[in-house]
């Protein structure tokens, strides 16, 4: 029982430090995100350009042991410009444990993808899409590589670790922050 009142202290620490982000400072670490993208991935973009949209996660928080979650906050950008903010919030159970930080890039490959994200200010990947975590070469040029799914995300600059076998749900939520 005290790990499971430790693993929520450390997620709703998470959640309450992420709340209160300014559009500014959203904007200045996402592209700061993107930068180290492009930086560490050939090809990365092009990619980001050939995408309809993508979602930037510049700062996800995840933690747990037996429970767990995540929280983040983001923007979603078609082409360069910032359409909206999103959240991103996660509880997990099962076997889990550990704490990490990490960015993440969602692409949007296909309009209907997008489309159907946006119809809904509550997207959840469990009922609303699937998304396929990319799996590529480094030396591999990403905007060459054909991934085959409608979204596409990209983890990096992860720091920590979490291992877990897990059943999990996320949810996309748009926010308004000042």
């Amino acid at each position: 029982m005290k790990t499971i009142t430790s693993t929520l202290a450390v997620f709703i620490l998470f959640t309450a430090l992420a709340q209160g982000t300014t559009k500014a400072e959203l904007d200045a670490d996402a592209n700061k995100a993107i930068n180290l993208f492009i930086d560490e991935n050939k090809g990365g973009d092009a990619f980001l350009v050939k995408a309809k949209a993508f979602l930037v996660f510049p700062d996800i928080k995840e933690a747990g042991m037996f429970i767990g979650g995540k929280y983040g906050e983001g923007v979603l950008r078609v082409g360069r410009d910032t359409k909206a903010y999103y959240s991103i919030k996660s509880a997990s159970i099962g076997m889990q444990m550990g704490a990490q930080k990490y960015a993440m890039i969602i692409a949007f490959t296909s309009d209907a993808a997008l489309n159907k994200f946006l119809l809904d200010d509550e997207w959840k990947t469990d009922v609303d899409g699937k998304i396929a975590i990319a799996e590529w070469n480094s030396k591999e040029e990403l905007d060459k590589i054909n991934f085959d799914d409608d979204m596409v995300a990209f983890i990096f600059d992860s720091t920590g670790v979490m291992g877990s076998f897990a059943m999990e749900g996320t949810k996309f939520e748009r926010i308004k922050p000042d």
